[in-house]
Protein backbone atom coordinates (compact mmCIF):
# COMPACT_ATOMS: atom_id res chain seq x y z
CA UNK A 1 0.00 0.00 0.00
CA UNK A 2 1.63 3.33 -0.67
CA UNK A 3 1.79 6.21 2.17
CA UNK A 4 0.89 9.28 1.28
CA UNK A 5 1.97 12.42 2.79
CA UNK A 6 0.51 16.27 2.37
CA UNK A 7 -2.01 18.60 1.53
CA UNK A 8 -5.19 17.31 -0.16
CA UNK A 9 -7.12 20.70 0.78
CA UNK A 10 -7.66 23.12 -1.83
CA UNK A 11 -7.37 27.24 -1.42
CA UNK A 12 -10.42 29.06 -1.08
CA UNK A 13 -11.77 32.49 -0.97
CA UNK A 14 -10.14 33.55 2.13
CA UNK A 15 -9.74 33.35 5.90
CA UNK A 16 -12.71 33.88 7.72
CA UNK A 17 -11.86 33.73 11.64
CA UNK A 18 -15.13 34.17 13.92
CA UNK A 19 -15.05 35.61 18.06
CA UNK A 20 -14.17 33.02 19.86
CA UNK A 21 -16.60 31.51 22.92
CA UNK A 22 -17.75 33.35 25.28
CA UNK A 23 -18.12 32.67 28.87
CA UNK A 24 -21.84 31.70 28.26
CA UNK A 25 -20.90 29.31 25.69
CA UNK A 26 -22.40 31.64 23.00
CA UNK A 27 -20.00 32.67 20.18
CA UNK A 28 -20.39 36.87 19.97
CA UNK A 29 -20.58 36.89 16.54
CA UNK A 30 -23.38 34.54 15.95
CA UNK A 31 -26.71 36.61 16.62
CA UNK A 32 -28.67 33.76 14.60
CA UNK A 33 -30.97 31.36 16.69
CA UNK A 34 -31.11 27.85 16.00
CA UNK A 35 -34.45 26.68 14.42
CA UNK A 36 -36.75 24.22 15.40
CA UNK A 37 -34.66 22.90 18.13
CA UNK A 38 -37.31 20.48 18.95
CA UNK A 39 -37.68 18.70 15.78
CA UNK A 40 -34.14 18.17 15.56
CA UNK A 41 -34.17 16.56 18.51
CA UNK A 42 -36.96 14.14 17.91
CA UNK A 43 -34.96 13.54 14.55
CA UNK A 44 -31.81 12.41 16.08
CA UNK A 45 -33.48 10.13 19.17
CA UNK A 46 -35.52 8.52 16.41
CA UNK A 47 -32.27 7.43 14.25
CA UNK A 48 -30.28 5.96 17.27
CA UNK A 49 -30.67 3.48 19.96
CA UNK A 50 -29.16 2.75 22.93
CA UNK A 51 -25.22 2.22 22.73
CA UNK A 52 -25.44 2.98 18.89
CA UNK A 53 -21.93 4.16 17.76
CA UNK A 54 -22.62 8.05 16.59
CA UNK A 55 -19.18 8.80 15.03
CA UNK A 56 -20.41 8.62 11.50
CA UNK A 57 -24.32 9.67 12.64
CA UNK A 58 -26.19 11.48 10.23
CA UNK A 59 -28.97 13.54 10.96
CA UNK A 60 -32.88 12.17 10.25
CA UNK A 61 -35.86 14.00 10.44
CA UNK A 62 -39.21 13.16 11.12
CA UNK A 63 -42.53 14.16 9.66
CA UNK A 64 -45.28 14.95 12.49
CA UNK A 65 -48.98 13.77 11.41
CA UNK A 66 -51.99 14.56 13.06
CA UNK A 67 -53.95 11.53 14.15
CA UNK A 68 -57.14 11.60 16.16
CA UNK A 69 -58.48 8.89 18.34
CA UNK A 70 -62.37 9.56 19.33
CA UNK A 71 -61.75 13.07 21.53
CA UNK A 72 -58.25 13.06 21.95
CA UNK A 73 -55.28 13.99 19.37
CA UNK A 74 -51.75 12.27 18.95
CA UNK A 75 -49.03 12.69 17.00
CA UNK A 76 -47.57 10.05 14.81
CA UNK A 77 -43.94 10.63 14.02
CA UNK A 78 -42.96 9.37 10.25
CA UNK A 79 -39.28 8.86 9.00
CA UNK A 80 -38.82 11.57 5.96
CA UNK A 81 -35.19 11.01 5.27
CA UNK A 82 -31.53 8.76 6.63
CA UNK A 83 -29.59 10.71 4.94
CA UNK A 84 -29.25 14.72 5.32
CA UNK A 85 -26.41 16.46 6.48
CA UNK A 86 -26.68 19.07 9.19
CA UNK A 87 -27.76 21.81 7.97
CA UNK A 88 -25.18 25.26 7.85
CA UNK A 89 -27.92 26.99 10.52
CA UNK A 90 -26.89 24.25 13.31
CA UNK A 91 -23.26 25.16 12.85
CA UNK A 92 -21.23 27.73 14.61
CA UNK A 93 -18.77 29.43 12.36
CA UNK A 94 -16.14 27.58 13.04
CA UNK A 95 -14.12 23.87 13.05
CA UNK A 96 -13.39 21.68 15.82
CA UNK A 97 -9.96 22.46 15.24
CA UNK A 98 -10.38 25.97 16.35
CA UNK A 99 -12.28 25.00 19.17
CA UNK A 100 -9.46 22.62 20.45
CA UNK A 101 -7.11 25.65 19.70
CA UNK A 102 -9.24 28.25 21.67
CA UNK A 103 -8.90 26.71 24.60
CA UNK A 104 -5.24 26.71 24.46
CA UNK A 105 -4.15 30.47 23.10
CA UNK A 106 -7.40 31.90 23.91
CA UNK A 107 -7.25 33.73 27.40
CA UNK A 108 -7.59 36.94 29.12
CA UNK A 109 -5.71 36.04 32.17
CA UNK A 110 -2.16 34.02 31.20
CA UNK A 111 -2.39 30.90 32.93
CA UNK A 112 -0.11 29.00 31.12
CA UNK A 113 2.93 30.55 32.01
CA UNK A 114 2.27 30.68 35.82
CA UNK A 115 2.47 26.53 35.69
CA UNK A 116 6.13 27.72 34.42
CA UNK A 117 6.78 30.02 37.30
CA UNK A 118 5.30 28.75 39.98
CA UNK A 119 8.55 27.88 42.36
CA UNK A 120 7.62 24.87 44.38
CA UNK A 121 6.10 21.13 42.73
CA UNK A 122 3.21 21.59 44.67
CA UNK A 123 2.80 25.09 43.74
CA UNK A 124 3.52 24.03 39.89
CA UNK A 125 0.70 21.27 39.59
CA UNK A 126 -1.78 23.67 41.69
CA UNK A 127 -1.16 25.77 38.58
CA UNK A 128 -1.44 23.04 35.85
CA UNK A 129 -4.80 22.00 37.47
CA UNK A 130 -5.73 25.41 37.26
CA UNK A 131 -4.90 25.56 33.67
CA UNK A 132 -6.91 22.14 32.69
CA UNK A 133 -9.88 23.29 34.40
CA UNK A 134 -9.87 26.81 32.39
CA UNK A 135 -9.03 24.93 28.78
CA UNK A 136 -13.27 22.84 29.45
CA UNK A 137 -15.05 25.90 28.29
CA UNK A 138 -18.84 26.35 28.63
CA UNK A 139 -20.44 24.93 25.25
CA UNK A 140 -24.04 26.11 23.78
CA UNK A 141 -26.68 23.91 23.29
CA UNK A 142 -28.33 23.28 19.87
CA UNK A 143 -25.39 24.11 17.43
CA UNK A 144 -22.25 22.55 16.89
CA UNK A 145 -18.50 23.62 14.88
CA UNK A 146 -17.50 21.73 11.22
CA UNK A 147 -16.26 18.14 12.06
CA UNK A 148 -12.77 18.76 11.08
CA UNK A 149 -11.72 17.32 7.49
CA UNK A 150 -8.84 14.47 7.51
CA UNK A 151 -5.48 16.42 6.88
CA UNK A 152 -6.99 20.13 8.54
CA UNK A 153 -4.97 22.38 10.19
CA UNK A 154 -5.58 25.18 12.13
CA UNK A 155 -1.97 27.17 13.28
CA UNK A 156 -1.95 30.12 15.98
CA UNK A 157 0.15 32.12 18.01
CA UNK A 158 -0.15 34.71 21.05
CA UNK A 159 2.71 35.62 22.31
CA UNK A 160 5.49 33.52 22.42
CA UNK A 161 3.34 30.53 22.01
CA UNK A 162 2.35 28.97 19.12
CA UNK A 163 0.15 26.37 18.38
CA UNK A 164 -0.42 23.78 15.87
CA UNK A 165 -3.21 21.40 15.81
CA UNK A 166 -3.97 18.77 12.86
CA UNK A 167 -6.88 16.24 12.38
CA UNK A 168 -4.89 13.08 12.03
CA UNK A 169 -7.67 10.69 11.28
CA UNK A 170 -11.90 10.75 10.05
CA UNK A 171 -13.24 7.95 10.79
CA UNK A 172 -12.78 7.19 13.69
CA UNK A 173 -12.10 11.15 14.51
CA UNK A 174 -8.66 12.38 15.94
CA UNK A 175 -7.51 15.11 16.47
CA UNK A 176 -3.49 15.92 17.85
CA UNK A 177 -2.40 19.26 18.89
CA UNK A 178 1.27 20.56 19.52
CA UNK A 179 2.13 23.55 20.83
CA UNK A 180 5.92 25.09 22.56
CA UNK A 181 6.47 28.78 24.47
CA UNK A 182 10.61 29.14 23.96
CA UNK A 183 10.16 32.31 26.58
CA UNK A 184 8.50 29.93 29.27
CA UNK A 185 10.27 26.37 28.03
CA UNK A 186 6.26 24.97 27.88
CA UNK A 187 5.37 22.39 25.56
CA UNK A 188 2.21 21.00 25.02
CA UNK A 189 1.09 17.61 23.14
CA UNK A 190 -2.42 16.40 22.90
CA UNK A 191 -4.04 13.24 21.41
CA UNK A 192 -7.98 13.37 21.54
CA UNK A 193 -10.68 11.14 20.21
CA UNK A 194 -14.29 11.57 20.61
CA UNK A 195 -16.18 8.35 20.95
CA UNK A 196 -19.92 9.67 21.11
CA UNK A 197 -22.80 6.82 22.17
CA UNK A 198 -26.44 7.41 22.84
CA UNK A 199 -28.41 6.67 26.01
CA UNK A 200 -31.70 6.18 26.82
CA UNK A 201 -34.17 3.73 27.55
CA UNK A 202 -36.72 2.93 24.70
CA UNK A 203 -40.08 2.94 24.96
CA UNK A 204 -42.20 1.12 22.48
CA UNK A 205 -44.92 3.09 20.47
CA UNK A 206 -48.57 2.68 21.69
CA UNK A 207 -50.86 0.53 19.89
CA UNK A 208 -53.17 2.72 18.96
CA UNK A 209 -50.67 4.73 16.96
CA UNK A 210 -49.73 1.40 14.44
CA UNK A 211 -47.82 3.33 12.05
CA UNK A 212 -45.52 4.85 14.08
CA UNK A 213 -42.18 3.97 12.54
CA UNK A 214 -39.89 5.21 15.55
CA UNK A 215 -39.10 4.60 19.53
CA UNK A 216 -39.12 7.78 21.61
CA UNK A 217 -36.20 7.43 24.67
CA UNK A 218 -36.40 8.30 27.82
CA UNK A 219 -34.24 11.18 30.07
CA UNK A 220 -31.97 10.70 26.72
CA UNK A 221 -28.80 12.11 25.99
CA UNK A 222 -25.78 11.57 23.97
CA UNK A 223 -22.73 10.47 26.01
CA UNK A 224 -18.84 11.37 24.40
CA UNK A 225 -15.76 9.88 25.99
CA UNK A 226 -13.05 11.76 24.71
CA UNK A 227 -10.26 8.87 24.49
CA UNK A 228 -6.43 9.89 24.88
CA UNK A 229 -4.16 12.25 26.98
CA UNK A 230 -3.05 15.68 27.37
CA UNK A 231 -0.01 16.15 28.03
CA UNK A 232 1.91 19.26 29.52
CA UNK A 233 5.72 19.24 29.62
CA UNK A 234 7.76 21.87 31.68
CA UNK A 235 10.67 21.57 29.98
CA UNK A 236 13.60 23.38 32.00
CA UNK A 237 11.83 21.43 35.46
CA UNK A 238 12.17 17.63 33.71
CA UNK A 239 8.23 17.74 34.46
CA UNK A 240 5.53 16.17 32.28
CA UNK A 241 2.14 16.38 33.72
CA UNK A 242 -0.37 13.43 32.35
CA UNK A 243 -4.09 13.88 32.42
CA UNK A 244 -7.35 12.42 30.84
CA UNK A 245 -10.73 14.21 29.99
CA UNK A 246 -14.18 13.87 31.45
CA UNK A 247 -16.98 13.52 29.56
CA UNK A 248 -19.20 15.67 27.15
CA UNK A 249 -22.86 15.48 27.87
CA UNK A 250 -25.40 16.56 25.37
CA UNK A 251 -28.74 16.40 27.63
CA UNK A 252 -32.24 16.32 25.78
CA UNK A 253 -34.24 15.27 27.99
CA UNK A 254 -36.23 16.33 30.72
CA UNK A 255 -34.13 19.47 30.41
CA UNK A 256 -31.44 20.70 27.61
CA UNK A 257 -28.14 21.06 28.14
CA UNK A 258 -24.27 20.80 27.54
CA UNK A 259 -21.93 19.90 30.33
CA UNK A 260 -18.62 18.45 31.16
CA UNK A 261 -19.14 15.09 33.59
CA UNK A 262 -16.82 12.53 35.05
CA UNK A 263 -13.50 12.18 36.59
CA UNK A 264 -10.50 13.68 35.89
CA UNK A 265 -6.58 12.42 36.93
CA UNK A 266 -3.62 15.00 36.36
CA UNK A 267 -0.19 13.24 37.21
CA UNK A 268 3.54 14.21 37.38
CA UNK A 269 5.52 11.10 38.01
CA UNK A 270 8.24 13.04 38.42
CA UNK A 271 7.31 15.07 41.57
CA UNK A 272 5.26 11.98 42.79
CA UNK A 273 2.19 14.38 42.98
CA UNK A 274 -1.11 14.47 41.33
CA UNK A 275 -4.92 16.15 41.20
CA UNK A 276 -8.13 14.38 41.19
CA UNK A 277 -10.44 16.14 40.17
CA UNK A 278 -14.58 15.40 39.62
CA UNK A 279 -16.66 17.37 37.33
CA UNK A 280 -20.99 17.23 37.86
CA UNK A 281 -23.56 18.59 35.87
CA UNK A 282 -27.13 19.84 36.05
CA UNK A 283 -28.64 18.89 39.04
CA UNK A 284 -32.61 17.93 38.26
CA UNK A 285 -33.65 19.62 41.47
CA UNK A 286 -32.10 22.86 42.75
CA UNK A 287 -28.94 21.83 44.69
CA UNK A 288 -26.11 24.39 44.70
CA UNK A 289 -23.33 22.83 45.84
CA UNK A 290 -24.04 19.89 43.21
CA UNK A 291 -25.18 22.03 40.13
CA UNK A 292 -22.14 22.28 37.90
CA UNK A 293 -19.52 21.68 40.72
CA UNK A 294 -16.10 20.63 40.48
CA UNK A 295 -14.78 18.95 43.68
CA UNK A 296 -11.54 16.94 43.87
CA UNK A 297 -8.16 16.37 46.11
CA UNK A 298 -4.00 16.92 45.65
CA UNK A 299 -2.17 14.29 47.13
CA UNK A 300 1.00 12.46 46.72
CA UNK A 301 0.56 9.58 44.13
CA UNK A 302 2.87 7.33 46.02
CA UNK A 303 0.90 7.69 49.83
CA UNK A 304 -2.85 9.12 48.90
CA UNK A 305 -2.27 12.10 51.22
CA UNK A 306 -4.45 14.76 50.80
CA UNK A 307 -2.57 18.05 50.40
CA UNK A 308 -5.17 20.34 49.15
CA UNK A 309 -8.96 19.90 48.98
CA UNK A 310 -10.69 21.27 45.88
CA UNK A 311 -14.33 22.57 45.98
CA UNK A 312 -16.02 24.99 43.55
CA UNK A 313 -18.23 25.04 40.41
CA UNK A 314 -17.10 25.65 36.56
CA UNK A 315 -17.27 29.48 36.88
CA UNK A 316 -15.03 29.86 40.18
CA UNK A 317 -12.66 27.09 42.07
CA UNK A 318 -10.48 27.25 45.52
CA UNK A 319 -8.03 25.20 47.20
CA UNK A 320 -7.82 24.31 50.73
CA UNK A 321 -4.77 23.18 52.60
CA UNK A 322 -6.08 20.82 54.96
CA UNK A 323 -2.99 21.46 57.81
CA UNK A 324 -3.82 25.31 58.36
CA UNK A 325 -7.82 25.63 56.32
CA UNK A 326 -5.98 28.48 54.41
CA UNK A 327 -8.20 28.63 51.15
CA UNK A 328 -6.87 29.99 47.37
CA UNK A 329 -8.92 30.81 44.39
CA UNK A 330 -6.97 29.19 41.98
CA UNK A 331 -9.44 30.12 38.99
CA UNK A 332 -12.04 32.38 38.01
CA UNK A 333 -13.80 32.52 34.77
CA UNK A 334 -14.86 35.88 34.37
CA UNK A 335 -10.99 36.82 34.83
CA UNK A 336 -9.88 34.46 32.30
CA UNK A 337 -12.36 33.37 29.58
CA UNK A 338 -14.84 36.60 29.22
CA UNK A 339 -14.11 39.22 26.91
CA UNK A 340 -11.22 37.29 24.53
CA UNK A 341 -9.88 38.52 21.80
CA UNK A 342 -10.93 36.79 18.29
CA UNK A 343 -7.40 36.11 16.12
CA UNK A 344 -6.26 38.20 13.21
CA UNK A 345 -4.20 37.64 10.06
CA UNK A 346 -0.53 38.81 10.25
CA UNK A 347 0.84 37.18 7.13
CA UNK A 348 -2.15 35.94 4.55
CA UNK A 349 0.57 34.28 2.40
CA UNK A 350 1.79 32.21 4.93
CA UNK A 351 -1.74 31.02 5.26
CA UNK A 352 -1.66 26.71 4.57
CA UNK A 353 -4.09 25.78 2.20
CA UNK A 354 -5.31 23.38 5.49
CA UNK A 355 -6.23 25.69 7.42
CA UNK A 356 -9.72 25.45 9.28
CA UNK A 357 -10.35 29.12 8.68
CA UNK A 358 -9.70 29.11 5.05
CA UNK A 359 -10.26 25.71 3.91
CA UNK A 360 -14.26 26.94 5.59
CA UNK A 361 -14.00 30.48 5.15
CA UNK A 362 -16.96 30.63 2.31
CA UNK A 363 -18.72 28.44 4.63
CA UNK A 364 -18.16 30.83 7.80
CA UNK A 365 -18.95 33.77 6.17
CA UNK A 366 -22.14 32.61 4.46
CA UNK A 367 -23.33 31.57 7.62
CA UNK A 368 -21.94 34.87 9.52
CA UNK A 369 -24.39 37.04 7.09
CA UNK A 370 -27.31 34.21 7.40
CA UNK A 371 -27.01 33.62 3.76
CA UNK A 372 -28.15 29.91 4.70
CA UNK A 373 -28.61 28.42 0.88
CA UNK A 374 -24.70 29.85 -0.06
CA UNK A 375 -23.41 28.61 3.36
CA UNK A 376 -25.28 24.78 2.37
CA UNK A 377 -23.78 24.79 -1.40
CA UNK A 378 -19.88 25.35 -0.11
CA UNK A 379 -20.38 23.00 3.26
CA UNK A 380 -21.31 20.70 0.62
CA UNK A 381 -18.62 21.45 -1.81
CA UNK A 382 -16.29 20.69 0.85
CA UNK A 383 -17.63 17.47 1.69
CA UNK A 384 -18.05 15.78 -1.41
CA UNK A 385 -15.15 16.71 -2.33
CA UNK A 386 -13.30 14.81 0.12
CA UNK A 387 -15.50 12.01 -0.41
CA UNK A 388 -14.01 12.04 -3.80
CA UNK A 389 -10.80 12.12 -2.67
CA UNK A 390 -11.18 9.46 0.28
CA UNK A 391 -12.67 7.25 -2.86
CA UNK A 392 -9.81 7.55 -4.71
CA UNK A 393 -7.19 7.31 -1.99
CA UNK A 394 -8.99 3.86 -1.42
CA UNK A 395 -9.53 3.00 -5.56
CA UNK A 396 -5.49 3.30 -5.39
CA UNK A 397 -4.43 1.96 -1.94
CA UNK A 398 -2.73 4.77 -0.60
CA UNK A 399 -2.47 5.33 3.20
CA UNK A 400 -2.98 8.55 4.97
CA UNK A 401 0.05 10.13 6.76
CA UNK A 402 -0.19 13.43 8.50
CA UNK A 403 1.80 16.19 7.58
CA UNK A 404 3.14 17.19 11.65
CA UNK A 405 2.34 13.86 13.80
CA UNK A 406 2.99 10.03 13.98
CA UNK A 407 0.03 8.64 14.98
CA UNK A 408 0.00 5.60 17.34
CA UNK A 409 -3.13 3.33 18.33
CA UNK A 410 -3.33 -0.26 20.51
CA UNK A 411 -6.49 -1.71 22.15
CA UNK A 412 -4.42 -0.89 25.59
CA UNK A 413 -3.58 2.70 25.28
CA UNK A 414 -5.46 4.38 22.88
CA UNK A 415 -4.09 6.96 20.67
CA UNK A 416 -1.33 8.39 21.28
CA UNK A 417 1.06 10.89 19.01
CA UNK A 418 4.41 12.56 18.51
CA UNK A 419 5.12 15.63 16.71
CA UNK A 420 7.40 15.41 13.62
CA UNK A 421 9.16 18.57 15.03
CA UNK A 422 10.22 19.56 18.47
CA UNK A 423 9.19 23.27 18.30
CA UNK A 424 6.26 25.12 16.65
CA UNK A 425 7.04 27.61 14.28
CA UNK A 426 5.47 31.39 14.45
CA UNK A 427 1.71 31.39 13.01
CA UNK A 428 0.60 33.86 10.16
CA UNK A 429 -2.80 34.19 12.60
CA UNK A 430 -2.11 35.88 15.64
CA UNK A 431 -3.64 36.90 18.80
CA UNK A 432 -2.87 40.24 20.02
CA UNK A 433 -1.71 40.47 23.82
Amino acid sequence: MKQVKGESLERKDGVVLAAPLSLDGNDSDSDYKTPNIIRRILSLLGAVRPGSDLTRLQATFLSPDLLVRGKKTFYQLSCVSLILQLPPQFNIPKSQLQLYGESVYCVRSDMLSRCAEEVTPLGRLVAVAAWNISTLRPLPFGVAPYNPLLGETHHVSVGSLNVLVEQVSHHPPVSALHATDAKHNIEIVWCQSPIPKFCGKDIKPPKYISKMQTYYALCSHIETEVVGKRQIKLVDKNETYVANSPKLIIRFLPFSSVEWIGNVIIRCQETDLEAQLSYRGNSFWPRPSVHRSIKGKIVRSSTSETIYDIDGHWDSVMVKDVRNGKQTTIYNAKETISGLKTPTLKDPKAVSTSESSLVWGEVSRAILEKRWDKARECKNEIEERQREIARERKLKEEKWIPKHFTVFHSKESGWDCVPNNNVVAPAPIVVID
